[in-house]
């Protein structure tokens, strides 16, 4: 083999078997990858739904959506308003039943008390009399009273309404009944009231709030 040939042939070899000794020794330094990843992300937002997060405004705390939820659903009035009738209602059980009467301090007859109820507790005033509510409310089914709702009887013959009181709940209502007794809770079902039972009705300003 000439010379030139075998020198040219080692010179070969030497640089092949040199190369991955150079390779180690001066290893090609390596961007990290999110160097390289995050101008990408950003040029293409749907790589990066970090980010996309990040932007979006929430609450420090995800409690906070509940509770701003709550503030702005609106409170259901109807149900806000029997439930002061109701309330108001109940703390007069024992005023002593007094004919005429239209103030706790003396005593209620029946249009009195139902009276007093709903000019104190919503500041509606009703008419004076059993009789006159009866014709001032809307007529309600039995079976969709709510509470706050009127009842109404005859007490005194079936051709006149005489008397009232405020219905609750699952047939019971509150009135005060007669001379001698107070303001108490009575049943719908019991034989004296169910025989006498006239009807419901709805004052206007219930009605009108739904």
């Amino acid at each position: 083999m000439p010379l030139k040939s075998l020198t040219a042939l080692v010179a070969l070899a030497i640089a092949v078997f040199a190369a991955p000794l150079q390779a180690d020794e001066a290893p090609v330094a390596q961007l990290p990858m999110n160097t390289v990843a995050a101008p990408l992300a950003d040029a293409i937002p749907l790589v990066n739904p970090a980010a996309r997060l990040a932007q979006s405004v929430l609450p420090a705390n995800p409690s906070a959506l509940l509770q701003s939820a709550a503030q702005s659903t609106p409170v259901d009035a109807v149900t806000d308003l029997r439930k002061t009738l109701i309330d108001l209602a109940m703390t007069l059980r024992h005023i002593r039943y007094v004919r005429g009467g239209r103030d706790p301090s003396t005593g209620f007859d029946c249009s009195g008390f139902v009276r007093y109820v709903f000019a104190h507790a919503v500041g509606l005033h009703l008419p004076s009399n059993s009789a006159a509510q009866f014709l001032a409310g809307l007529k309600v089914n039995r079976k969709d009273m709510q509470p706050g709702d009127l009842v109404f009887f005859h007490t005194r013959g079936k051709k006149r309404i005489s008397h009232v009181g405020i219905y609750l709940d699952n047939g019971r209502f509150i009135h005060s009944p007669s001379a001698g007794k107070s303001v108490e809770v009575s049943s719908l079902d019991e034989a004296y009231w169910a025989k006498r039972f006239a009807g419901a009705r709805r004052p206007e300003g219930i009605a009108q709030n739904g």
